[in-house]
C-alpha cells in the first residue's frame, strides 16, 4: 500500500482555490472577540474572551464536518477524515490567544486559513488520503501564563504537562484551575507519542518587513532562527551626582550602556542573520541627582546557526568581563532561554515553494526571527512554515495589518502544500 509520502496530489485539483471573501469575513468575525478601539485585539490566553473565540472556531469546524477533540493542556484538534485514518493527520494551524494590545492576524490567521483549507476541500467535495487536522495551541503568545508556546510545548514534550498547569498568572491563577474555568481541559493526552502528526504546515504574518521591502507576497521560510536570552545585573556603588568627582565613582548604567552598544556589535558583526537586542533596562535608585547603584537589563541574541549563535555567546561573555573591569563594577550574565536554531523539513518547504511558483506568486526563502509553534513541532514531525507580508512588518500592535489578497494568496499555498502532502485519491462521496 501507498504511504503518505508517497502519494502525490492528482492533476484535477492543482488549481483549487479558497475563497478569499470568507477567509477574511471569519477573521474579522473571530477579531469581534475582544476588539479593541484602536481596531486591536485583547484575547489573553484562558480568559473568558478565549472560551469565546475558541467556541467560535469549533462551532465553525463542527459545521465543516471536523470532529474535535481537546487535549489535557487545552490543545484543539479538529479532524477531517481522510480515506485512510490510520495515517497520520497532516496538520495546520496556530494559536487565538493574543497580546495585550494584539492584531487581527497574528496567531488568527494561521487558524483560520487551516478552517479555510478544510471549507475549500469540502466545497469541491474533495477527499484526501490522510486525515487533516487544525490544531489551535494554547497560549503561545506567553501573556499571561510562561513559558512562551505552553500548548506546543507540551505535545511535544519540551517540559511537562504538571510543569505547565502549575504555572500561575499575576493573580495567582493556575492554568491547571483557568483551564477548568473556560471549559477547556480536555481528557485526551497532550502528546505527539499519543497523537502524531505526518506533517505539519503553518501560515502566519511575517511579524516583521522583509517581504515588504522585497516586494515579495510568499515567504518560504527555511527555519527559524535560535535564541539565547540573559539577564545581566551590573553592581556599582550608589552616591551623590554632585560631591562624588567622576573617576572616583563606580556608576552602573555607564557600563551597562556600553554593553548595550557591544550587543549591537556583535550582532552586526555577524550579520546577515544574527540579532542582538537590549529591550529591557531597569536602573536603580533611578534618582535624577544618585549615581546609579545598580543595573538590570536583559540580552536577546539570536542566529540562524548554532556555531554562530555560541560565538555571539562567547563574545557577550568576553564583552561583560572586559567592561566590568574597566568600570570597576561587578557584572553577571545568566543565560534564562535557550532555542537552537531549527531548520525546517527541506521537502515540505520545497512543496511551499513550488506551491507559491505554480500560482506565479511572488516569493523568496526567509528565515523566521520569532519563535512559532512550527519551532517545537518540527522535533517530532516534518514541519515548513509559509509567510505573508504584513504592513509596516508591524506586529503585537493594535494597528497590525494585512492586505486581503495577500492572506488569500498565503492559504492558497498552504491548500496545495498540505494536499502534496496528505494527497488526494478521489472525489469525495
Amino acid at each position: 500500500m501507498n504511504t503518505q509520502n508517497e502519494i502525490s496530489t492528482a492533476p484535477d485539483v492543482r488549481d483549487l482555490r479558497i475563497d478569499g471573501q470568507r477567509l477574511w469575513d471569519s477573521l474579522m468575525q473571530l477579531a469581534q472577540v475582544g476588539a479593541t478601539q484602536k481596531g486591536g485585539v485583547c484575547r489573553l490566553a484562558l480568559t473568558d474572551l478565549d472560551r469565546q473565540g475558541r467556541d467560535l472556531f469549533t462551532r465553525w469546524a463542527r459545521e465543516a464536518g471536523c470532529d474535535v477533540r481537546v487535549d489535557a493542556i487545552g490543545n484543539i484538534f479538529a479532524r477531517r477524515a481522510g480515506r485512510n485514518n490510520a495515517l497520520p493527520p497532516v496538520t495546520t494551524g496556530s494559536h487565538i490567544d493574543t497580546q495585550p494590545t494584539g492584531g487581527k492576524f497574528d496567531g488568527n490567521y494561521g487558524v483560520l486559513a487551516g478552517l479555510e483549507v478544510v471549507r475549500a476541500l469540502n466545497d469541491a467535495g474533495i477527499e484526501t488520503e490522510a486525515p487533516l487536522e487544525v490544531a489551535v495551541w494554547t497560549n503561545e503568545e506567553g501573556s499571561r501564563f510562561v513559558p512562551v508556546m505552553m500548548g506546543s510545548g507540551v505535545f511535544v514534550d519540551a517540559f511537562t504537562l504538571e510543569h505547565a498547569l502549575a504555572q500561575r498568572d499575576n493573580d495567582g491563577i493556575s492554568v491547571s484551575d483557568a483551564l477548568k474555568a473556560i471549559g477547556y481541559a480536555g481528557s485526551t493526552p497532550a502528546s505527539a507519542a499519543a497523537s502524531p502528526v505526518g506533517a505539519y504546515f503553518e501560515a502566519h504574518i511575517e511579524q516583521g518587513p522583509v517581504l515588504e521591502a522585497n516586494e515579495r507576497v510568499i515567504g518560504v521560510v527555511e527555519g527559524a532562527l535560535g535564541q539565547r536570552w540573559y539577564d545581566v545585573v551590573v553592581q556599582g556603588m550608589e552616591a551623590h551626582a554632585g560631591p562624588t568627582p567622576m573617576e572616583l565613582r563606580k556608576d552602573a548604567l555607564l557600563p551597562a550602556s556600553e554593553l548595550v552598544i557591544e550587543v549591537n556589535r556583535i550582532a552586526l558583526a555577524h550579520a546577515p542573520d544574527a540579532r542582538g537586542t537590549v529591550g529591557w533596562i531597569e536602573n536603580y535608585p533611578n534618582s535624577r541627582n544618585v549615581i546609579p547603584g545598580r543595573v538590570r537589563l536583559s540580552v536577546d541574541l539570536r542566529a540562524a546557526d548554532d556555531v554562530v549563535l555560541s560565538a555571539m555567546d562567547a563574545a557577550l561573555k568576553e564583552a561583560v568581563q572586559r567592561i566590568a573591569a574597566r568600570g570597576k563594577v561587578e557584572m553577571t550574565v545568566e543565560q534564562v532561554v535557550y532555542f537552537p536554531p531549527q531548520p525546517f523539513t527541506p521537502k515540505l518547504v520545497s512543496a511551499v515553494r513550488e506551491a507559491a511558483q505554480a500560482q506565479g506568486l511572488t516569493w523568496m526563502n526567509v528565515i523566521s526571527g520569532a519563535g512559532h509553534d512550527a519551532v517545537y513541532l518540527a522535533r517530532v514531525c516534518p514541519t515548513a512554515m509559509i509567510f505573508v507580508p504584513c504592513l509596516d512588518g508591524i506586529s503585537h500592535n493594535e494597528i497590525e495589518d494585512a492586505q486581503p489578497d495577500h492572506l488569500e494568496a498565503g492559504c492558497n499555498v498552504l491548500l496545495q502544500a498540505m494536499l502534496q502532502s496528505a494527497g488526494v485519491t478521489r472525489a469525495a462521496a
